[in-house]
């Protein structure tokens, strides 16, 4: 500014020089400075674009998940609120203050009592005995457990479906490079073809025959590809990422390891109450029972402690000491809620047994499908793929030398990148059972 001004002054010697001064504010490069920042700020990408994307690797999906699941959040919230209500469930009740105007006026009672009026001050307190207090938070902090378990069971259960979503993930992009590899065998096979008719060794439509079959494949890849964009969406949904949101590229096959005994070993662990939902229930049948004890207790009265004082005109008159002890008349009540907590109890005993045999049941089923997933996908790529690996070499040999016709080529092509696709379609039903497995005995082998 004071540049321009300068040369302005230079080109009219009447000008003063000095006016540029007369309009400067010093609170505008503050402003601007403010508004500069507030931009920037505005313009930084949320937090979790400013991280790598995952989807590299099964580790990269945890540590997400982990770390920017909402619902995991909420559950973690949930369990610390559970545990911050167990030192006031065995806490004091609040006394009790009162304060008494003694001899008023029937006529005029909103009267400030004189110095013949009596003041009474009182201070109870109750106390709860006979070990009710401990039940109480002994329960409290059973419930606490329950909900800490219940956090851990979810998480199994999301990492089990971000497992699942990545499978897929991978699947979908493996899948495309069959076929994209595919498409180049085509187009080599095309070109033979094509040498060979040029020379008059073959006819015009084995060339035509290959462009038909690239059709074929470029149909196929379309469909392959819109699986792959709704397995991004799948895993993103899992992350609780936008739909759209960029993933990194796959580095390979996802490394899912399962325990090495076997479904005995699975069943002999959910019979020990090893999963988090059945340890869950079981804390919650360890507090239905402390809550049986304590409505048993609370057929024994509390009693009220107090101390009070009188005072008169300027000093006290009199003190006094109380004792009160709850009558317990209510006996039908008090045997309602004994009966209504061993209901409890027995609800959460069978909860116990039901989750127990839901889990056994789910984990023989993804146990079946690994295993037969597992045998099809050695028995593919040890056996299936080398023979039509070979099987394709000595149809391509033999074609380019006269001896069998072009359908005989394409048939071993087919057979030779089809068990290849059969190959990775086993693979992600191994994975895919290999994750049902860990999501009930938990992501170490």
């Amino acid at each position: 500014m004071a540049s321009i001004a300068y040369l302005r002054s230079t080109r009219d010697p009447f000008r003063r020089p000095a006016a540029i001064h007369s309009h400067f504010d010093p609170r505008r490069p503050r402003s601007i400075v403010l508004g500069v920042l507030l931009a920037c700020v505005w313009a930084l990408p949320p937090a979790w674009a400013q991280s790598p994307p995952p989807g590299r690797d099964v580790a990269s999906v945890h540590v997400w998940l982990r770390e920017h699941n909402p619902e995991l959040r909420a559950l973690a919230a949930e369990a610390e609120a559970a545990r911050a209500r167990i030192q006031p469930a065995g806490a004091l009740p609040d006394p009790a203050a009162s304060i008494a105007f003694r001899e008023l006026d029937p006529g005029r009672p909103w009267r400030v009592p004189g110095a013949d009026r009596a003041v009474d001050y009182a201070l109870r307190q109750r106390f709860p005995l006979w070990g009710k207090r401990g039940l109480a938070r002994t329960a409290t902090r059973q419930q606490a457990d329950a909900a800490e378990l219940d956090r851990d069971a979810v998480v199994r259960d999301l990492l089990a479906q971000a497992e699942a979503a990545y499978v897929r993930y991978w699947h979908a992009d493996r899948a495309v490079a069959v076929l994209d590899r595919r498409l180049a065998l085509l187009r080599q096979v095309e070109e033979i073809a094509g040498v060979r008719y040029a020379l008059g060794l073959a006819a015009q439509q084995d060339a035509i025959r290959a462009q038909v079959e690239q059709t074929r494949m470029q149909r196929e890849r379309i469909e392959r590809l819109a699986r792959q964009r709704e397995a991004v969406a799948m895993l993103n949904a899992v992350l609780a990422r936008p739909a759209d949101a960029p993933l990194a590229p796959p580095a390979g096959p996802p490394v899912l390891p399962v325990r090495s005994d076997g479904l005995a070993g699975a069943l002999r662990d959910l019979q020990r109450g090893g999963h988090p939902a059945v340890l869950a229930q079981q804390a919650r049948a360890q507090a239905a029972r402390t809550e049986v004890e304590l409505q048993r207790r609370n057929r024994y009265p509390d009693v009220t402690l107090g101390i009070g004082a009188m005072q008169r005109e300027d000093g006290l008159d009199s003190m006094e000491l109380m004792l009160e002890v709850e009558i317990p008349f209510q006996q039908r009540a008090r045997r309602e809620r004994e009966r209504e907590s061993r209901l409890r109890e027995e609800a959460a005993l069978a909860r116990v047994e039901a989750t127990r045999n839901a889990l056994a049941g789910e984990v023989a089923s993804a146990w079946t499908q690994w295993s037969s997933a597992r045998e099809r996908r050695e028995l593919t790529e040890n056996t299936l793929l080398p023979q039509a690996d070979a099987a394709f070499q000595s149809a391509l040999a033999s074609y380019q030398v006269g001896e069998v016709d072009f359908g005989t080529l394409l048939e071993a092509l087919d057979q030779w990148q089809g068990a290849d696709l059969d190959r990775v379609d086993a693979l992600r039903d191994e994975l895919l059972g290999a994750a049902a497995v860990r999501a009930i005995e938990g992501d170490t082998p």
